[in-house]
């Protein structure tokens, strides 16, 4: 059995303003942990952190830019240590349609946050992670990952490159002792779900998804769906011949375009 963080963990998380990332925040913090949290939204941030037992270091910086994570990263090391977590959670999701020209900036920034985001949030920590040879790096994904969603585009193909990368960190760093969890969210009550107008079957509560994806990295698994019954429902998708997943699927339900990242 894979032995769980030490306790007062140093925990680094991004996407800390709001949904998941929040309810990560509260969770690792009833904890004790000491927190490094970063959001593009600073005045958010700091309103989230002032409901939080404990001291945690705020960045307010956009983990498309790698300068600015790696400026976040140097300096939370430089207080507290080398993280023995780091959850690369910041996404966003915004419904796209090729057809209109307009969409193409937005795929742009999708991709660069949900998969380019990923990269710069882990980079700065992966040489002194492998030289301490332990930590964990979690990455939020999703089971829109599994298969293109009419209307999400963007979201889907982010999600399923980030899938691809964390499976290759995973392997490169095996032998290293640094441990890369990829965690596939099914749906979770956060502002990013409000918006949409179809049914979301076994939604989750951020808080209870945040303590099931604790599990799970606490558990150093590898990859894992939560909840979950969405892993059954990810993985009937999956197996889908295209004829019937298309006719299927051709008259679902679809994330509103034009929404601001």
């Amino acid at each position: 059995m894979r032995s769980s963080p030490t306790p007062s963990a140093k925990v680094f998380i991004t996407g800390a303003s709001s949904g998941i990332g929040a309810a990560l925040a509260a969770h690792y913090a009833a904890r004790g942990e000491q927190l490094g949290l970063v959001a593009r939204r600073g005045e958010t941030l700091a309103e989230v952190a002032r409901a939080l037992p404990g001291s945690p270091a705020l960045y307010v910086a956009d983990v498309a830019d790698a300068k600015a994570m790696f400026d976040a990263a140097q300096d939370f090391m430089a207080r507290f240590g080398v993280p023995d977590i780091v959850i690369a959670n910041a996404g966003v999701s915004v419904g796209t349609l090729t057809e209109h020209a307009e969409d193409v900036a937005v795929f742009e920034r999708v991709m660069r946050t949900n998969v380019v985001g990923l990269a710069a949030t882990f980079q700065p920590f992966v040489a002194p992670m492998r030289e301490a040879r332990r930590g964990r790096l979690a990455g939020i994904a999703s089971v829109a990952g599994m298969r293109g969603l009419p209307g999400a585009g963007a979201y889907s193909a982010s999600k399923a490159a980030a899938i691809a990368y964390l499976e290759a960190l995973r392997i490169e760093l095996r032998p290293s002792g640094v441990r890369v969890v990829t965690v596939c969210p099914g749906y979770v009550a956060t502002p990013m779900t409000a918006v949409n107008k179809y049914r979301m079957p076994f939604i989750l509560p951020a808080d209870v998804a945040a303590r099931r994806i604790g599990r799970v990295i606490d558990a150093g698994r590898a990859y894992a769906v939560v909840p979950w019954q969405m892993a059954l429902v990810a993985r009937a998708m999956k197996l889908l011949p295209n004829a019937v997943y298309d006719r299927l699927f051709r008259r679902a339900g679809r994330k509103p375009r034009g929404l601001k990242l």
